[in-house]
């Protein structure tokens, strides 16, 4: 199978190094990610916004023959969910790490601190101790280390949603920061911020507790995570 391995913020396509053996051990040609604007800390970010990483997966997407697995971790998950907006007829299946389906409308996350055009990794404050489980300090600085800023228009963008047939690409939820059950009782309440989750009507969620960032704290178990979730 193709996968497609979509960074989230601050993250280019080496993010994946410690979870591509696994995937690359059970067969699968692997296309790891780096989003415009995120090649290299000099790059230019100005007037790069959501849909322009949209349009760079959907480009991979054409080019590549037969079904696709799309993998997005954190806001590239918003990245992977508009692409099966607008190829639902490619993609076999979207998994979602520590990430979710959004509403048409919503924006990944419009409260970070912007600096002119980008995004630079916040202070760690900002995250809370939940999103940083498992990180250690040295983690921490490599993470830091590693960061590129975002574009700012990519976090603050809204998302554009027009085809209800991305509702019937198989999807996977791997929940990190709270359990599975959290989420299925968000569902069950009606919670208006996970309603694009509940309509969709091919999905499960499966749990792999640590923090938002597994790739770095368990990327072994993520990588068999999907391995599993490209082969049903």
């Amino acid at each position: 199978m193709d996968v497609i391995l979509i960074p989230g913020f601050w993250l280019d396509a080496s993010s994946w190094s410690e979870v591509t053996p696994t995937l690359e051990a059970a067969g699968h040609r692997l296309h790891a990610v780096t989003p415009p604007g995120l090649e290299s800390v000099d790059a230019p970010r100005a007037g790069i916004g959501l849909d322009d990483h949209v349009e760079a997966v959907v480009r991979l997407v054409d080019g590549i023959e037969g079904p696709v697995v799309l993998v997005g971790h954190s806001g590239g998950g918003t990245v992977a969910q508009a692409v099966s907006d607008r190829r639902p007829d490619r993609i076999a299946r979207v998994v979602y790490v520590d990430a979710a389906p959004m509403s048409d409308g919503d924006s990944i996350n419009d409260s970070l601190p912007v600096v002119g055009d980008e995004i630079p990794l916040p202070d760690w404050s900002v995250f809370g101790d939940g999103m940083l489980a498992d990180l250690d300090d040295e983690a921490r600085r490599r993470f830091r280390e590693r960061s590129i800023p975002e574009p700012a228009a990519v976090a603050t963008d809204p998302l554009r949603l027009t085809d209800d047939r991305r509702r019937d690409v198989p999807s996977t939820i791997i929940t990190c920061e709270y359990p599975s059950a959290q989420l299925r009782e968000w569902m069950a309440q009606g919670a208006p911020f996970i309603r694009e989750v509940a309509a969709m009507r091919d999905l499960e969620i499966v749990d792999l507790p640590t923090g938002h960032w597994p790739q770095f704290s368990r990327p072994v178990e993520l990588g068999r995570l999907l391995v599993e979730a490209a082969a049903r």
